[in-house]
């Protein structure tokens, strides 16, 4: 009896490890099977979907992924998906002659709570099968949704959101009230431009022109501290950082023309701030070398600045309830890997590091209850890690002339790539210990037929 239970172990144990196996083999993004069943309005509803979640600012694979499994669970698996970084296109194929439908993204990125709430619509779609029509009608509503809180609370955050990043840019103690004065000018502009679209085509360069101009003519001459790390902070919301980043990972997945496209606009959007830097430079005269070096605070000041960060999101971009502890928490783990990854393998190379740590630790966090999605985590993180304000900084110095910043030209480019290496393999991994995980509590499939090259077994086996 004895050896029969140590047997039944050994072979429980064994079926297990092939079950995490085959579950590692397998294809991540394969569907569970459905009873087939063309639903109507299955094809707009994925292309609104899509649309939606490309404004959300998610990248073009992991939009296709999710529409294909939408069109799986929905029975259309006929469908063909094509996604572009501003464009979805569903080809439907089922009844009569193939019909390509186009869905233009918005050009206005969503909010983090209308991010959360598409998550959260596709999550309840796909687990219930939703009407389409509802679907539709929710997406209309999250797009259209106002924002929770109003105009004063949207520039305290901005302003909370300078102070910080400037603590984890530039923590010095006369650039404080800089920043505090920079974050409430530019929330302002932000929150009047995005009512005007006339203004918000030039935007960018409007006010990274208002803002040198300002620091180079009345702060400057009493604040010793360079102008580019005075200015950057307060032009967090412009800085293409989050789309050079899924740049980055896109290219690195495959996904050429979506890759190069949004590497293109980032780069402009780069180009366009450091012209309006230079421009301000050029009107309000070449500022005098700083006659001594600022006061830095200590260590503590970039924890402090992250703290601020996440209170500011909470406000400007409206996140989700009861999110705020979780974006703190991605925070806080975006910055400790980044100091890690400095320690390991040198400050260019710390966001590879980063990366592979932040996003399985996000993805196990959104695994809890309570939790938001984990896309929303990662939307905070990212601006932990993504070279934005780098490149931004050494385009300016570019512009201005100044002497290195080619070097930090270079040095913005090989952390982005180290970035975006460890973005796919974080992911990757994540994936894979779910996988293996979901294989190990399954056990294998005994229907299935065996992978090539493996011998039959049979029952007395």
């Amino acid at each position: 009896m004895f050896g029969q239970r140590r047997g039944a172990k050994r072979i429980g144990v064994i079926g297990r490890a092939r079950g995490a196996l085959d579950a590692l083999q397998s294809p991540a993004t394969a569907p569970d099977p459905t009873e087939p069943d063309a639903t109507a309005g299955v094809a707009e509803m994925l292309g609104q979907i899509g649309a939606t979640l490309l404004a959300a600012s998610q990248a073009t694979s992991d939009v296709e992924e999710t529409l294909y499994r939408l069109a799986a669970r929905y029975g259309r698996s006929d469908l063909r998906v094509f996604v572009l970084p501003t464009l979805v296109l569903i080809e439907d194929s089922g009844a009569g002659p193939s019909q390509t439908a186009f869905f233009p993204a918005a050009q206005d990125a969503l909010r983090l709570d209308q991010a959360g709430a598409v998550e959260e619509l596709v999550r309840r779609a796909f687990d219930a099968r939703t009407d389409p029509e509802v679907v539709i009608a929710g997406v209309a509503k999250i797009r259209t949704a106002e924002p929770r809180f109003g105009p004063f609370l949207s520039v305290v955050g901005y302003m909370l959101l300078t102070v910080g990043f400037g603590l984890v840019l530039n923590p010095t103690l006369t650039a404080l009230p800089v920043y505090v004065v920079l974050g409430v000018i530019v929330g302002v502009i932000v929150f009047v431009g995005a009512r005007l679209p006339t203004l918000s085509l030039i935007l960018p360069v409007a006010t990274a022109f208002a803002v040198t101009l300002l620091i180079s003519l009345l702060v400057r001459p009493l604040v010793h501290d360079d102008v580019l790390r005075l200015v950057a902070p307060s032009l967090v919301s412009f800085l293409p950082g989050l789309t050079l980043t899924i740049a980055a990972v896109e290219l690195t997945s495959g996904q050429m023309m979506a890759g190069a496209s949004r590497l293109v606009y980032g780069i402009a959007r780069l180009g366009l701030l450091a012209f309006g830097v230079f421009a301000g430079i050029s009107v309000g005269g070449q500022p005098p070398p700083a006659s001594g070096a600022a006061t830095q605070l200590g260590s503590w000041a970039p924890w402090v600045g992250i703290l601020l960060v996440a209170i500011g999101y909470y406000f400007f971009s409206a996140t989700p309830h009861r999110s705020f502890l979780w974006i703190l928490y991605a925070l806080v783990v975006a910055y400790s890997a980044q100091l890690l990854g400095n320690v390991l393998v040198g400050a260019e190379l710390s966001g590879l590091v980063g990366a592979i740590i932040v996003i399985p630790a996000v993805s196990l966090a959104g695994k809890l209850k309570g939790s938001p999605s984990p896309a929303i985590m990662l939307t905070c993180a990212y601006w932990l890690l993504v070279p934005g304000a780098m490149g931004f900084i050494g385009l300016s110095e570019a512009a201005a002339g100044t002497s290195g910043a080619a070097d930090a030209i270079m040095r913005t480019f090989a952390s982005l790539i180290a970035i975006a290496i460890g973005m796919v393999l974080g992911a990757g991994l994540s994936r894979d210990v779910t996988a293996v995980s979901r294989g190990w509590k399954a056990g294998p499939d005994l229907d299935a037929p065996p992978k090539h090259g493996a011998r039959q077994r049979t029952h007395a086996e």
